[in-house]
């Protein structure tokens, strides 16, 4: 009992360290300057009257606007916090199912400890734009967590429990958890003893209760709903404009040294799972194994669907980004094997193992990128982090009462990865000046006021003033990422961005923006407009009205 005690003071210890220090959380940074102000707008049908991104919200098929608007009328705290709180516990999800994972290897509860703890490092998933551990509070980063947690459960033979947490991943953003449900639907299939037949349909019981629960929910949406259409074909006017804004979904886009980073990747994950094999259970070899596969073949499953078929869906469910389970999967096994190494007393693998896994994590690119003059602070952190850990689980084989010189190396990872590597992991995005202007427009303008960025071009200030301001912004590059759902939307955001935004700023002619509903125009005080009525200044904006 003692022990459990302490191993979840240390996951919950992990967690705060991720959540405050490295990798961090944002808010308003990406996705959620989409997410909140549709929250907002179910919240309180009074804001973003013409708001086109908060008029058609993609949360149908979706519990994450359901549990937002439940915790806040629970708690009466507002959106910022209630994301926070989920993302936390999503987060000590995620490192609980890592930290089962390597315990079903059968080693010490802080080499498992130490396993969580580069998984909990994150790491930049290359061409789709993703991450391991999200910095934003969104549905995918809820259900990674999630997923994790299943998988974890699935090494300690819990299959129903499994079932259930896969099922809430489920509920909270199908795309990312369909490398589960595929890798599950395999393990079933494999003929077994009938106790252990019957108990993995009792892991597949809970998904059919997702789905329902799922559709049930997506005819109970609050307030308004989108219209997507799954079953069409994706014309060419809106292929042009989806390569140019969302060409992440464009597995022909990236850049070839991408498809090598995943092949090494994927490599690294069958040399661990080989060197794991006489340590790990049937269950979660195949669980690691197929997840990975999966991973891998997302990416020409992608280019045949999207890019061949122009299947309007595939935007939508974006199945090339399963490859995030590749790099999740190198990380877990490779750590795990640096351990079980270390408890066989193999000291010349452990280094090795603890590299392979901590490369992810204190990289931003690919590998072939790591050995550029420029970055050469990557191979540097690795090394000095695995040196760290080699030591803290030398000191912990050694010593009976010495296991917690692997937990402080674990704690230490946070620290180490980001001092050598000089890894930034997101831009700084929000200033004072900004949160000024928003806090002045939400006081002294009316909600159905309109405002327009015309020198932003595709900075993403203008979204982190719609979600703190309340106020509609017309048109905004961030938004633009709506196309990937609606068709529909591109032909209100298109004409937009082309006509107010694309041009460019001009500077002598304010009252061009008038007919289009616009109220105030911020720009930048470098953009200031001689003669313009100002409503609002401060040292970076000024706001003029119309």
């Amino acid at each position: 009992m003692q022990t459990n005690r302490l191993v979840w003071l240390a996951l919950a210890a992990l967690t705060a360290l991720g959540f405050v220090y490295f990798p961090g959380h944002t808010y308003l940074q990406s996705d959620t300057q989409i997410y909140v102000p549709i929250l907002e707008r179910l919240n309180d049908r009074s804001l973003f009257q013409d708001e086109i991104i908060a008029q058609r919200p993609h949360v149908s098929f979706t519990m994450y606007d359901e549990a937002a608007l439940w915790l806040r009328h629970l708690t009466g705290w507002g959106f910022r916090d209630v994301l926070a709180l989920q993302q936390i516990v999503f987060r000590f999800a995620a490192l609980a199912g890592v930290y089962w994972m390597a315990a079903s290897l059968g080693v010490s509860a802080p080499g498992a400890i130490l396993v969580a703890a580069a998984f909990g490092l994150g790491a930049t998933v290359m061409g789709p734009s993703v991450l391991t551990f999200e910095y934003e509070p969104v549905p995918r980063g809820n259900a990674i967590g999630l997923t994790m947690l299943a998988i974890g459960l699935v090494a300690r033979g819990k299959h129903l429990w499994a079932g259930c947490a896969a099922a809430l991943a489920f509920l909270y953003h199908v795309p990312a958890v369909y490398p589960y449900w595929a890798a599950y639907f395999v393990l079933a299939l494999i003929p077994r003893k009938p106790e252990e037949m019957r108990g993995h349909i009792r892991g597949l019981l809970p998904m059919a209760g997702g789905v329902l629960l799922l559709l049930v929910l997506s005819q109970l949406q609050v307030g308004e709903g989108e219209q997507q259409k799954f079953f069409t074909r994706i014309d060419p006017e809106h292929e042009s404009m989806m390569r140019e804004r969302a060409s992440y979904n464009w597995v022909s886009l990236w850049n070839p040294r991408i498809y090598v980073h995943y092949a090494v990747l994927f490599t690294v994950c069958m040399a661990a799972l080989y060197r794991l094999r006489q340590r790990m259970s049937a269950d979660f070899r195949v669980m690691a194994a197929v997840t990975s596969l999966v991973g891998m073949l997302s990416m020409p499953v992608s280019y045949v669907l999207l890019e061949r078929m122009k299947w309007s869906l595939m935007p939508q469910i974006q199945p090339m980004r399963a490859v995030l389970y590749v790099t999740a999967m190198a990380v877990i096994l490779s750590a795990g094997a640096a351990v079980v190494s270390a408890e066989e007393r193999r000291w010349r693998e452990v280094p090795v193992w603890l590299c392979l896994a901590l490369l992810p994590p204190a990289a931003t690119t690919t590998f072939h990128y790591l050995w550029e003059r420029r970055f050469l602070e990557a191979p540097l952190a690795v090394l000095a982090a695995a040196a760290i850990c080699t030591l803290g689980l030398w000191a912990a084989t050694q010593w009976k009462r010495a296991g917690l010189a692997a937990v402080a190396a674990a704690c230490a990872l946070t620290f180490v990865i980001p001092a050598v590597s000089k890894v930034r992991n997101y831009p700084p995005l929000h200033h004072v000046e900004l949160d000024d202007l928003a806090r002045w427009a939400r006081g002294n303008t009316r909600k159905s006021a309109v405002f327009l960025f015309p020198d932003a071009g595709k900075d993403l200030r203008p979204g982190v003033f719609r979600a703190e301001a309340l106020r509609t912004v017309y048109v905004d590059w961030k938004g633009g990422g709506q196309i990937n759902f609606l068709r529909d939307f591109l032909t209100i955001w298109l004409p937009r961005w082309q006509t107010l935004i694309a041009p460019g700023f001009e500077r002598e002619n304010l009252e061009r923006y008038k007919p289009f509903g616009i109220h105030y125009v911020v720009v930048l005080r470098s953009n200031s407009v001689a003669g313009g009525k100002i409503a609002y200044e401060n040292a970076k904006y000024v706001v003029y009205a119309l």
